[in-house]
């Protein structure tokens, strides 16, 4: 890369941690008026007839379970607070990003890894193996849970992984990267098609510069040395993903939706961390096992471990990183709101790709590639600088 994009990569630093920085002086500002909360406490032996009760959350000598399991907040500065979840999302899925690249995009002994159901019924499995040990160290909700809903989430949750992985092997990482993030286009597409929804000029202006963005970068392209161009068909399936992330968001709703409906003397009543985490990557690891057994790619997957043993140990490893990543996410996002979540994931995804297009160097950039990438990354900060102010 040129000065010009030495430049372009310290600006979009610079930018990320003073809005990082921006975040945590909102978050001190609001700590000096937050309203002691109120905590329901259910009887779980009441099950399809919980009792409620509400008592004042103690400020002072929570026991460690309840702050574990998103009650009052650890009794540390919200700064320190935010610096932990942010580090902790940064720290994981780093590592879940560099070492799912290598899994698909590296060669091993001339072949390379095509066996995804097969890698999402290890990552599946390990997030579900967490999240019941979890569960059984930390309790359940005591609430009646919509498994059926939460089974359907699940499904399509590992549906759009499998597209954005497989994916992985016919796009560039940075390719891949910035398709999933045009989550907010099919979602607005389908609010104003089957919602009737109406958006503000500044949202249509968000999705322009993004789908313009991502326009340029995959058009502006330079012919590669090393490595392969990014293939129509991966394109596709990053397409089918973001329509199955779409398809997520409404089954996710359903369950909010549902779980209130089964819970009918519980205000706000929803599932805890580990038992949506437990039954939602339960359901993805059962399908995504049909799936391989169907597709041969449980079989051949095990062959090609056995062969490549250093395969293997990286899918475990990002599997990890991926179910400590999710314990993070949700600790920020109780303990804050989903606005910061949106920074740090957003932001953690500006470094990402910057360290694969400067540690690959088959996916080194072309000017016209930068300049699009500006343009989706602006439209992000652009959403999230608009929901600061408001």
């Amino acid at each position: 890369p040129g000065i010009g994009q030495h430049c372009l990569v310290i600006s979009s630093m610079r930018s990320s941690i003073a809005l990082v920085a921006a975040l945590a002086l909102a978050v001190q500002a609001d700590s000096c008026t937050e309203a002691p909360r109120l905590r329901a406490q259910v009887s779980r032996s009441a099950v399809g007839k919980p009792a409620l009760a509400v008592v004042p959350v103690q400020k002072q000598h929570e026991p460690l379970l309840r702050e574990l399991r998103g009650g009052n907040g650890l009794q540390l500065p919200r700064e320190l607070q935010l610096f932990i979840g942010a580090a902790g999302i940064f720290f994981s899925f780093s590592i879940f990003a560099v070492l799912q690249e290598d899994v698909y995009k590296k060669a091993y002994g001339g072949e390379y890894f095509a066996f995804t159901f097969f890698a999402l019924v290890i990552e599946r499995g390990i997030n579900a193996l967490t999240a019941l040990l979890g569960n059984l160290a930390l309790g359940p909700s005591g609430h009646n849970i919509p498994h059926k809903e939460i089974f359907s989430s699940g499904v399509s949750q590992m549906l759009a992984m499998a597209a954005s992985n497989e994916a992985l092997r016919y796009v560039s990482f940075p390719t891949q990267v910035l398709g999933k993030s045009c989550k907010m286009v099919p979602v607005m597409a389908g609010g104003i098609v089957l919602g009737g929804k109406k958006y503000s000029m500044a949202e249509y202006l968000q999705v322009i510069a993004i789908t313009a963005g991502v326009t340029v970068f995959n058009f502006g392209g330079k012919k590669k040395k090393g490595g392969k161009p990014d293939q129509p068909f991966g394109l596709v399936l990053l397409a089918g993903s973001l329509l199955m992330d779409a398809v997520t968001g409404g089954l996710q709703d359903k369950v909010k939706q549902t779980t209130k409906e089964i819970n009918p003397l519980v205000k706000g009543a929803r599932p805890s961390m580990h038992e949506s985490m437990l039954w939602t990557n339960l359901s993805g690891c059962l399908v995504a096992l049909v799936l391989s057994l169907v597709t041969g790619h449980l079989v051949n997957g095990i062959k090609f471990c056995s062969k490549h043993p250093p395969v293997l140990k990286a899918i475990i490893i990002y599997s990890l990183a991926s179910a400590v990543g999710q314990n993070f996410i949700y600790f920020v996002i109780t303990q804050f709101n989903p606005l910061v979540l949106t920074t740090v994931t957003t932001t953690r995804k500006i470094f990402s790709t910057l360290f694969s297009v400067f540690r690959n160097p088959d996916n080194s950039l072309s000017s016209m590639q930068w300049a699009g990438t500006s343009l989706v990354f602006a439209g992000l900060l652009g959403d999230i600088v608009k929901k600061m102010m408001a």
